[in-house]
């Protein structure tokens, strides 16, 4: 007897289980069926951000490979590196490389890009345009420490090259005050040079002691120590 009962309770569940099923399917394809444009509109939405997606790391990939070959090749010419037989002249070297920066700016924006492109102008004497792109790279890389103190630098002699003294130590006090700290020594010591041509002897030497006092193992210390020695001789 007991084991009938619990027969008939399982086919009973059953039974129940079958009829809850086949009821879900059909209040399933009814909703489906009333709401196929929903349904197409949503997979559609999904497949077409999968794909968006998977373009763009495509894209990023490829625009990255491209860049580092194109700058790889920027640097070969630059530096002079791998020449072929053929002699070509500075100039040609230079607008070479500058070519090369700009194509690889073009698939890729990086700071180092930009200082480079600046660099080739500086060298072929085009000091405006390599002011122009310096200043665009601290505008778009403000937090590049690599980059963008060596632009100040960079600034301060294309500046000079113009014959803009007063602009050239603006920048070299930026590039001083720079919160990295790292090339304060090199501020110093051209600071100091720059003022001496401007006939500011006295505050070149106050430039060349703090350098000799705060950073006594840098480079540049044994030259101020030479011209704070030449000064008082």
């Amino acid at each position: 007897m007991p084991k009938s009962i619990k027969k008939r309770k399982i086919v009973k569940k059953t039974i129940d289980e079958r009829v809850e099923v086949k009821s879900f399917i059909s209040r399933f394809k009814g909703y489906a069926a009333d709401n196929r444009k929903v349904f197409v509109a949503g997979t559609a939405s999904v497949v077409a951000a999968v794909v968006l997606i998977a373009g763009l790391f495509i894209y990023s990939n490829y625009a990255k490979n491209k860049a580092d070959r194109l700058e790889y090749e920027a640097y070969k010419a630059y530096y002079g590196l791998y020449q072929k037989q053929q002699v070509i002249t500075k100039e040609e070297r230079y607008k070479k490389a500058e070519e090369l920066f700009e194509k690889a700016y073009d698939a890729r924006k990086t700071p180092a890009s930009l200082f480079y492109i600046a660099n080739c102008y500086y060298e072929l004497g085009r000091y405006d345009d390599a002011l122009e792109n310096l200043k665009k790279l601290n505008q778009r890389f403000p937090n590049d420490v690599r980059f963008v103190p060596l632009s100040y630098y960079k600034m301060a002699m294309a500046s000079m090259k113009k014959g803009n003294n007063d602009e050239a130590l603006k920048f070299l006090d930026t590039l001083d005050k720079f919160k990295t700290g790292a090339h304060r020594d090199l501020s110093l010591i051209e600071s100091g040079k720059l003022l001496e041509i401007m006939g500011r002897a006295d505050e070149a030497m106050k430039k060349y002691d703090e350098l000799v006092r705060n950073f006594p193992q840098s480079p540049f210390a044994e030259e101020a120590r030479a011209r704070i020695s030449g000064k008082k001789s």
